[in-house]
């Protein structure tokens, strides 16, 4: 289970093999034509055809194996150059912060004719297992990489290798970013090859002077150490960032004249235009400023070293970025046209709207009409199976926030086509292949189980008979989706899971499942709605009901204006409107016993959780934390800035919105639960918490997980021990059944 503090629980090629030579954050890899896809299997790497599922093998696993190996290296992730000729293997992987984006490479010559190939190591001079983000050059002739902060160009066929950076250390980072980067912009892989491959753009991150949180590791040795992160709490200036550009066979690195204090601003996209512009190689970038309610879109001439503002958005709240819409990747640029215009989503009117950009931002053109948000962007096809512009492909739910269907809409703009079919209501999600004629779909609802399959889109038939979704009939049964209207007019969509013998003659106790924060929803209707995976002896079963509520804030498809109402009120606006939802719940359902009133949540649900037992002790009676922000002050200051503001300037709203501000309220049972290792909510809101309760004398549960990060699973028997502690104490502070 993997869980960040924003969601709780809950991710070419071909000879034309493939048109880029970047590794994908998608699973799924389609062949260039659309019709076939690309995986690691069998020890080597192979080509189904999507239709028929003939097998091709590209590359064996002989082909992999080194010289004097005992077997063929294991692939992690690859990439082949465009003309195929060479692969790119990611191996023997290692994990950094949340994800495995550390190991090693390997090149492979394919074989041409009778040649068996050659394999070779990238950066084998190099620490094992510290290589990051390596991709071919368009040119399929060198290999970039970054390893230990630094930034390298080698050559594959002499193996001549080009430190192309010197200066690299643990707070100065070249090609990568730091830990609030990689957290809150989805920003890890730090450097472009530019379209010749002649040069490289790279980020360096100078966190040199963000001071470091200590986190302290006291079992793994008879003296304890520390662990530093280089952590910029909120309130904090941003590590100083900027955008280089540097030759690929070396040489001084020329710095884009960006405008404004780096240290006030963040550089959250840059990707080179695909096709050279008046004086050659261009790149385009994108500036937040420090409280991310700026966006700048820049121009970069490359040979003039020069930068032109050519786009301008302003918010009162916030600016979301395009981690939000791309499935927290936000590498690459949505270009048409062959570079002449690019898509672009955007909140200015209100809603999540495509916009279609000339290269110089004069001309905007409005793709998505209408009050209704799309959700992801899924595919552009600019060929349109024979249209003559093409269409871009995304998901929204214009009346439905709790679920998800495919749209597309012509490039040259028009009325939105429903893809998804009308009988099948859920959520839906996509992989479009290149042609836009097939895809991979994904569907569940809270009553049918996931299904998976390749579509034809024009028929939304599936190509393999047995694979069409069917709703079961016990899973979901006793899940009812509900919207909810609170005292201060606000409808709140919801869902609720009876009790497997219900009898509405009788009182049943209710468990509110919650997140609340900016970054994620809990009421989608996706299978597992209604369950909860931390109670060990089922909730229904037991006799629970089971519950979920969306507030306002909460990213769901309701407009900016929801989700923007929550600015500078995390931990009153959101606890307020669950509170009223719960009153609204009893008012309308007299079997819910309210003496027995629970609520949970890990992360911001762990900070809401707290809120809501202690500003509404006289509703919530019964509460378990996990792993929460106690205090808003200690935090990132990429998040708590963007949602709450400065401190400097508006503190005592951080103040008003922080458990440990109410602590002393606490009347029902708290049991609070933190790993000692979390370099995400530090282990020290913990602390500060307990320091808060005891000077009140309340008294209260707790339980720390030593060297435990946010996800609380490392260490033999810790997820059998979290939720065997999670079902006790709920069954004993809100003991289960119908009275």
């Amino acid at each position: 289970m993997h869980f960040s503090r924003k969601i709780g629980v809950l991710l070419l090629v071909g000879v034309s093999l493939s048109a880029t030579a970047q590794f994908r954050s998608r699973n799924l890899r389609w062949s260039a034509d659309g019709n076939a896809t690309i995986q690691a299997a069998k020890g080597g790497i192979t080509r189904t055809d999507v239709r028929t599922g003939q097998e091709t093998t590209l590359v064996t696993a002989a082909q992999l194996t080194p010289a004097n190996g005992k077997g063929p290296i294991n692939v992690a992730d690859f990439a082949f150059s465009q003309d195929s000729s060479q692969v790119l293997i990611f191996t023997n992987t290692a994990r950094v912060w949340r994800y495995n984006t550390r190991g090693d490479y390997y090149v492979l010559t394919r074989p041409m004719g009778r040649q068996t190939g050659q394999l070779k190591q990238i950066g084998a001079k190099q620490p094992a297992q510290s290589l990051l983000y390596a991709k071919l050059s368009p040119d399929g002739k060198r290999v970039g990489y970054v390893s230990k902060s630094n930034l390298f160009s080698e050559e594959i066929a002499t193996g001549k290798v080009t430190q192309l950076t010197s200066d690299g250390t643990r707070q100065r980072i070249n090609g990568t970013f730091d830990w609030a980067y990689e957290e809150e912009f989805g920003c890890r892989d730090g450097f472009r090859w530019s379209p010749d491959s002649k040069q490289l753009a790279y980020w360096q991150v100078d966190a040199s002077k963000i001071r470091d949180f200590l986190m302290i590791n006291n079992t793994d040795s008879i003296y304890s150490y520390t662990i530093p992160v280089e952590y910029p709490k909120v309130g904090e200036s941003p590590s100083p960032t900027r955008l280089g550009l540097v030759n690929a066979t070396g040489g001084k690195t020329r710095w884009l004249p960006l405008p404004g204090d780096p240290a006030q601003h963040y550089l959250v996209r840059a990707e080179w235009f695909p096709t050279t512009g008046p004086s050659g190689n261009e790149l385009i970038v994108q500036q937040l400023n420090r409280k991310q309610n700026e966006s700048i879109l820049f121009v970069c001439d490359a040979a003039k070293n020069t930068v032109k503002p050519i786009f301008t958005e302003t918010d009162n709240a916030w600016i979301d970025i395009k981690a939000r819409w791309d499935r927290d990747d936000p590498t690459g640029w949505e270009w048409v046209d062959g570079g002449k215009s690019f898509l672009w989503v955007s909140e200015k009117d209100g809603w999540r709207h495509i916009y279609k950009f000339s290269r110089d931002g004069k001309q905007q053109t409005l793709l998505t009409p209408g009050n209704y948000d799309m959700a992801e962007l899924e595919r552009i096809d600019e060929r349109g199976g024979g249209s003559a512009s093409g269409f871009v492909y995304f998901t929204a739910s214009p009346d439905n926030a709790t679920q998800r269907y495919l749209y597309r809409v012509p490039l040259a703009g028009g009325k939105a086509e429903r893809l998804s079919p009308a009988e099948l209501i859920g959520t839906h999600s996509y992989d479009v292949s290149p042609n836009g004629q097939l895809a991979f779909h994904s569907f569940s609802s809270h009553r049918t189980p996931p299904t998976r399959a390749f579509v034809t889109l024009a028929d939304h038939k599936p190509l393999r008979p047995g694979t069409n979704p069917r709703p079961s009939a016990e899973s979901g049964r006793n899940v009812r989706f509900f919207t909810v209207n609170t005292a201060d007019n606000v409808t709140l969509d919801g869902w609720m899971a009876l009790p497997t013998d219900f009898d509405s003659t009788k009182k049943y106790p209710i468990v509110f499942y919650v997140y609340g924060e900016p970054a994620g929803t809990t009421t989608n209707d996706v299978f597992g709605a209604g369950e909860n995976n931390m109670y060990t002896e089922g909730m229904a079963k037991s006799g629970y009901i089971y519950a979920a509520l969306d507030n306002r804030g909460t990213p769901t498809l309701k407009g900016a204006a929801w989700r923007k109402s929550i600015y500078r009120q995390i931990g009153r606006l959101n606890i307020r409107d669950q509170a009223m939802g719960a009153k609204a719940l009893f008012s309308r359902h007299s079997y819910i016993d309210t003496s027995r009133v629970a609520v949970w949540g890990w992360s911001g649900g762990g900070s809401s959780t707290l809120n809501l037992l202690f500003q509404y002790p006289d509703i919530y009676k019964t509460g378990i934390a996990v792993a929460a922000v106690a205090n808003q002050l200690t935090y990132d200051n990429i998040y708590q800035e963007r949602y709450m503001g400065l401190p400097q300037e508006n503190r005592d709203d951080f103040v008003a919105g922080s458990p440990i501000t109410h602590a002393k309220n606490l009347r029902g049972n708290l049991l609070y639960i933190h790993g000692t290792g979390d370099d995400n909510v530090h282990y020290a809101n913990a602390e500060m918490l307990v320091n808060e309760l005891v000077k009140y004398n309340k008294q209260f549960q707790f339980m720390a997980y030593p060297n435990r990060s946010h996800g609380i699973y490392e260490g033999a028997g810790t997820r059998q021990h979290l939720n065997a502690l999670y079902t006790n104490f709920l069954k004993k502070n809100c003991p289960p059944g119908g009275r």
